[in-house]
């Protein structure tokens, strides 16, 4: 099940981009979609045959348009400028053309640690059956200490992990039905260490984890802090590597139970998957840029930073990335 579905959403991905700057409400939804589906056609905008276009959408001004053709994709990205005109228009659109949003954040690398199974699988066997279910990850060499990298998309790269928490779980599970019945008879001897024992196992258990894009952990703790707050008795920790950040939530000092603990992780996993599908990326590269100039263009973000609150910022020695809406970011790196 596993690469039936990251395999088709990787494959739609791929032929699909995110058309900002789409004149909202001066034709019929309809038109506006029929004028999209004819540029995006036309030779000369190095178009081709389009399968799909959503049109509105949530974000106002943004278009998702499909092709049949994922190469099409490429060429259309290639052209320097996009003009929306029709003797309909009063004037030409210009329009931002970005590869897919989900595409943003879907160039992952993670480095997983097998050597959790190597007591109960043989590790070469396991990656072997990984690599069968997760056809739309690209699988490294499994080194002698048992990490192996996997990079692909983001949702692939979850799947990944439900896979393996599942078998991870399985594992524990048969673990403790083993211990039950070796030490059954030592069990009624020692009842009261026991007991305390399996409070502490018990709060142990209690440890649910999210794992999501590190550009998507940034925005959520600059814009939704109080999501990494828990509550009183849950407490959310952070473990970044890479491209990747893994959110533990845990009971706080033993007061929280897993009912507490559970219910945070899937409000927080909810926020973290809308994010994900609703955020886009912009890289502004100042590799070229002198010292003066790149504090320049950080100048002019902050400039501009309170005129779009919900847009991130994140300022780097080769490069700021631009992480907000399509609309907004498309607005914001225009004007920077």
């Amino acid at each position: 099940f596993l690469p039936a579905q990251a395999t088709g959403q990787a494959a739609k991905a791929a032929r699909t981009v995110v058309i900002s700057g789409v004149p909202d409400g001066l034709l019929q939804d309809e038109v506006m979609t029929d004028l999209l589906v004819i540029h995006f056609q036309m030779a000369k905008n190095n178009g081709g045959d389009v399968a799909e276009v959503m049109y509105p959408t949530r974000q106002k001004g943004v278009a998702y348009l499909t092709f049949e053709d994922p190469e099409v994709v490429e060429s259309v990205l290639k052209k320097d400028e996009h003009q929306l005109e029709d003797k309909r228009l009063s004037r030409c659109y210009p329009l931002r053309v970005t590869p897919y949003c989900e595409n943003v954040f879907s160039s992952v690398t993670s480095v997983l640690n097998m050597s959790v199974f190597q007591d109960q699988f043989v590790l070469e066997d396991l990656v072997q059956e990984i690599k069968q279910k997760s056809t739309a990850l690209t699988f490294g060499p499994l080194q002698p200490n048992g990490h192996l990298a996997v990079q692909g998309s983001f949702p692939a790269i979850q799947l990944l992990r439900d896979f393996l928490l599942l078998k991870a779980k399985s594992l524990s599970e048969e673990v403790h039905r083993e211990e039950s019945e070796s030490h059954q008879r030592a069990r009624r001897r020692l009842q009261p260490h026991r007991a305390t024992s399996a409070r502490s196992d018990v709060h142990g258990g209690q440890t649910e984890v999210v794992v999501i894009d590190t550009d998507v952990y940034h925005y959520l703790k600059s814009l939704f802090p109080r999501a990494l707050l828990g509550d009183g008795d849950v407490v959310i920790s952070e473990v970044t590597a890479g491209d990747t950040t893994v959110l533990s939530v845990e009971a706080a000092g033993g007061r929280g139970d897993a009912g507490q603990v559970l219910r945070v992780k899937e409000k927080l996993e909810k926020l973290c998957v809308k994010l994900h599908h609703e955020l886009c990326k912009e890289r502004i590269c100042l590799e070229r840029h002198s010292k003066e100039e790149k504090e320049r263009y950080q100048g002019v973000c902050e400039h501009l930073q309170p005129h779009y609150p919900s847009i991130l910022v994140l300022p780097y020695d080769t490069h700021m990335d631009v992480i907000g809406d399509s609309s907004e970011v498309f607005q914001f790196t225009k004007k920077v």
